[in-house]
């Protein structure tokens, strides 16, 4: 598809797509069951809870309890979903997610919903900005970031039959939902938005349609975006960087994360081996959040379109230099 041809008018919030997954998902699979922190509402999670009582746990605020609980069923053959907030998902249990699941390789899915930044006016203390680094560096730990409502209801539906934990990122605030129903959705292997041949985009989450509103703008200036959606941060699609990459010398990545162990570390660490090139990082720089809007927030931190623009100017210079 060409960039023109994505709409980016029809909004809708992923973590609603969770929950559209998760029911479709009960319906399909008896294993599946449901866990969650007091956030029933929050995490969409009550269609689920509604039509399937008996495979729904609610936990209440007792996070680490919800982790030892799944990791318990997970024994008998059962998929368990935790869901909660994805400061609480990782931040507050990390302990019991590293020695429950992680250790063991539990097939439990860890749903964690507003991520990021864009959680807004909860403020800091809500907002976690390191959990991707934290979760790819559990041994066996899936990461999966989608970056919209359409491709977070497929990842809740495909990580169902992936062999082991899994880190299912989300989050709050309404995003353009762009993903086409029909589209295939395969857990390490990243999407193609669009091809170009001057430099590569590579975001992960709300930051692919941010990528998108940055490319149609560098178009104007005749500059090509090759872009590619990191949905899968682990295992990383190493191939489709390098390809892409090897094409255009240079790459730009985008997250809402801390720059320091999110995608664009992953990819760093992997041109370092493979294809030494310029790279910059879109990303919160070493930095806690405050409250604001999510507008407001993506702007003060830099993870806006302008600052994925000014990225891929400065790494083109650099490519040329």
């Amino acid at each position: 598809m060409a960039l023109q041809d994505y709409d980016l008018t029809i909004k809708s919030d992923t973590r609603s797509g969770f929950g559209v997954g998760l029911h479709e998902l009960g319906k399909q699979n008896e294993k599946v069951i449901a866990l969650c922190a007091d956030l029933t509402g929050s995490l969409k999670m009550n269609a689920f809870k509604d039509e399937f009582p008996n495979r729904f746990y609610q936990c209440g605020v007792a996070e680490a309890n919800m982790i030892g609980v799944a990791a318990g069923l997970s024994i008998n053959g059962l998929i368990p979903y935790t869901g909660t907030f994805a400061n609480f998902s990782t931040g507050r249990v990390y302990d019991q997610i590293r020695q429950s699941v992680a250790y063991s390789h539990k097939n439990v899915k860890l749903c964690a919903s507003h991520a990021g930044i864009t959680l807004g006016e909860d403020g800091a203390t809500h907002q976690i900005l390191e959990d991707i680094g934290m979760m790819k560096m559990l041994p066996g730990m899936t990461v999966v970031v989608p970056c919209d409502y359409n491709q977070t209801k497929m990842a809740t539906l495909a990580i169902s039959t992936w062999d082991g934990p899994v880190y299912l990122r989300f989050g709050r605030p309404k995003v353009p939902n762009f993903t086409k129903e029909n589209e295939t959705f395969e857990i390490g292997k990243a999407q193609l938005i669009q091809e170009g041949k001057h430099v590569t985009l590579i975001a992960c989450g709300i930051m692919v349609w941010k990528s998108i509103e940055a490319a149609i703008a560098l178009a104007a200036k005749g500059i090509e975006v090759e872009i590619l959606n990191m949905h899968t941060i682990k295992p990383l699609d190493n191939e489709a960087v390098l390809q892409s990459v090897n094409k255009t010398g240079c790459v730009v990545t985008a997250e809402e994360h801390q720059r320091n162990g999110g995608l664009g570390d992953s990819i760093a660490q992997l041109l370092a081996i493979k294809n030494p090139s310029p790279i910059e990082m879109v990303a919160v720089n070493d930095s806690f959040g405050e409250s604001g809007t999510p507008a407001q927030l993506m702007t003060k931190y830099g993870i806006d379109t302008p600052n994925i623009i000014e990225a891929v100017e400065k790494v083109m210079a650099r490519k040329q230099a």
